[in-house]
C-alpha cells in the first residue's frame, strides 16, 4: 500500500514539507510506502469549466505537473494534501490545481482515505483545514482524523520542528491513516448510487 502526499507550498522543503514528512515517517513505521509530490512554484492554471474533461481525456490544461500527479493518483491508496495558510485559506495555486484534479480525475480518488495538513505562523489554520477537507467529502473519500486539527505552527522549518504538539498530531494522523488503509484492505467498496442533482432555481 502507498500514500501520496501533495506538498502545495511554493517552498519545496519548507514548513509544509516538514509537517508532511512527519506524517510520512509514521506511515512508513506502519509499513506504508509514501511519496511527497511537490506542486512547484510556477504558474498554475485554474479550472475554466470548459467541459473538456467530460470526454474522458483529462483536463484541457494537461501540463506536465498535472499529468504526473494524476498518473500517481491511479495507483495510490490514500492521499494527504499539505498547504501553507495564506489569508486564512490554502495557497491559491494549490486550490487551482485541486479544482482541476478533482473535477477531471476524481474517479481515481473515490473511496480512498484522505486528509489535509496545514501550517500557519499564527492563525487561519482551521479555516484552511475546513476548505481543503471539502475536496474529499464531495468525492466519497473517507476523511482521516488525528488527535487534534491537522495543523502545525511556525514561520520556518526549524520552528515547526519545535511544535511538539503539532508534530504529534502529524504522527497520529499517519498512524490513523495506516490503520484505516489496513482495515479497508480487501473489503468491498460500497455501491454508489446514480448521482442526483437538484437545482434550487428551476
Amino acid at each position: 500500500m502507498n500514500v501520496l502526499l501533495l506538498n502545495g507550498s511554493p517552498h519545496e522543503q519548507g514548513c509544509v514539507f516538514t509537517a508532511l514528512s512527519e506524517v510520512a515517517s509514521a506511515l512508513k513505521k506502519n509499513g506504508i510506502d509514501t511519496e511527497i509530490f511537490w506542486l512547484g512554484n510556477g504558474a498554475v492554471r485554474g479550472c475554466i469549466a470548459c467541459g473538456h474533461c467530460k470526454n474522458g481525456t483529462g483536463c484541457a490544461f494537461a501540463d506536465d505537473t498535472y499529468s504526473a500527479f494524476v498518473e500517481k493518483l491511479k495507483s495510490c491508496d490514500g492521499l494527504v494534501v499539505g498547504s501553507p495558510v495564506y489569508y486564512a485559506g490554502p495557497a491559491g495555486s494549490l486550490c487551482a490545481f485541486l479544482d482541476r484534479v478533482f473535477y477531471s480525475a476524481g474517479k481515481y480518488l473515490k473511496n480512498k482515505p484522505a486528509a489535509c495538513v496545514v501550517n500557519c505562523r499564527r492563525g487561519g489554520a482551521s479555516a484552511t483545514f475546513d476548505r481543503l477537507n471539502k475536496y474529499f467529502t464531495i468525492n466519497r473519500m473517507p476523511v482521516v482524523s488525528s488527535n487534534y486539527w491537522n495543523s502545525t505552527h511556525g514561520f520556518t522549518p526549524e520552528q515547526v520542528r519545535q511544535d511538539a504538539e503539532g508534530l504529534q498530531t502529524m504522527r497520529t494522523l499517519g498512524d490513523n491513516l495506516a490503520f484505516l488503509l489496513k482495515a479497508m484492505n480487501g473489503n468491498e467498496i460500497p455501491q454508489e448510487e446514480a448521482k442526483i442533482m437538484t437545482n434550487f432555481i428551476r
